[in-house]
């Protein structure tokens, strides 16, 4: 996107860079919310009647009756009191919170925006503001399939706003990047590589998400082995080939393990690459990626270790954002 206005490039710019750290901080504390099963305490949309919290013990007490009535509380939390409630639903409204935040501030610049410099030239931040609207939609998608037959949200829907947010993003960083970066190292080769890369890190994000949803990282705790053998014992091989899987914690952990395995192999090929070929340019991007990879690496096996602790499982999902965006730098240094 070209823009002739100098003082308007960097007022975009700006704006750019806040959304980019409030998304990200939105996805800590979506991962905060999940890790402490504080996702299912307000059990109504309130697209806007939730914007204020309770202001009252009336209020209080009718958003924890309102919770009473879902499986979670009957089958799990029957003996929660109010104080208890309160910890959790904390978490939710924060999170929600910070996505109608997100709403205003992504809106209202970029209709100040369209007015200086036209529609056209912000068709993609449309589609952005767009795919946000969509998030809130998955997001209430999610929570409702934990409101009647089972305790938590299903793992596929968890999975699908997760990623759904590490695409948007991705794409705010390219925007950013578009407008910051003046040079490109236009490797079609290099370009394709590392997109396939990209893919690969949002497919574990993926499988992460169902690992989350499953408390698949509470069992197996060792490494690298998954118990005493390398496949785990309670299934059998083929299952891994069944879509049944992804239902399976065992079988959701080995493809999780393997997986990354997988994208540090695809890793050290970029590496070889791009050194062989002595793409100057490029050695600060790939080192930074692979930075970013020993630390998901080594933060994910640790949580591992440790029965998914909740503090190094939010560690472990902080360091994907600097994983994935460090990759989209990457990726958008071999552009045409």
């Amino acid at each position: 996107m070209y823009i002739d206005n100098s003082r308007l490039k960097k007022q975009i710019s700006i704006w750019l860079a806040s959304m980019f750290w409030i998304i990200s901080l939105m996805i800590v504390v979506g991962g905060l919310t999940r890790l402490t099963d504080s996702g299912l305490s307000i059990t109504q949309w309130e697209l806007f009647s939730g914007f204020l919290p309770p202001l009252s013990n009336d209020s209080w007490v009718n958003y924890f009756n309102l919770y009473k009535e879902i499986p979670e509380f009957k089958l799990q939390n029957y003996s929660m009191t109010l104080n208890e409630f309160k910890v959790i639903f904390w978490w939710e409204w924060i999170h929600r919170f910070l996505g109608r935040l997100i709403g205003i501030t992504f809106l209202v610049p970029l209709l100040f925006f369209t007015v200086k410099l036209g529609f056209k030239k912000l068709t993609n931040f449309y589609f952005i503001f767009f795919l946000i609207c969509f998030q809130g939609f998955i997001g209430w998608y999610m929570v409702s399939s934990g409101l009647v037959d089972r305790v938590d949200v299903s793992h596929f829907r968890l999975s699908l706003h997760l990623v759904m947010a590490f695409l948007i993003l991705s794409l705010i960083l390219w925007g950013f990047l578009n407008l910051t970066i003046n040079y490109n190292i236009n490797n079609n080769f290099i370009f394709y590589i590392v997109f396939i890369f990209l893919i690969l890190i949002f497919f574990q994000i993926t499988i992460g998400a169902f690992v989350s949803g499953m408390d698949a990282g509470k069992i197996y705790n060792s490494w690298p082995l998954m118990g005493s053998t390398y496949f785990p014992n309670d299934n059998d091989f083929l299952n891994i080939f069944n879509f049944s899987a992804f239902s399976e914690p065992s079988l959701v952990q080995f493809i999780h393990r393997n997986l990354a395995y997988l994208i540090c192999i695809f890793y050290l090929i970029i590496l070889f690459k791009v050194y062989k070929k002595k793409f100057v340019n490029l050695y600060f991007a790939t080192n930074l990626v692979g930075l970013m990879l020993v630390v998901q690496v080594l933060l994910g096996i640790f949580t591992l270790l440790y029965g998914a602790q909740i503090i190094l499982a939010s560690m472990h999902q902080i360091s994907s954002i600097f994983l994935v965006s460090s990759t989209v730098y990457f990726l958008y240094l071999n552009t045409n």
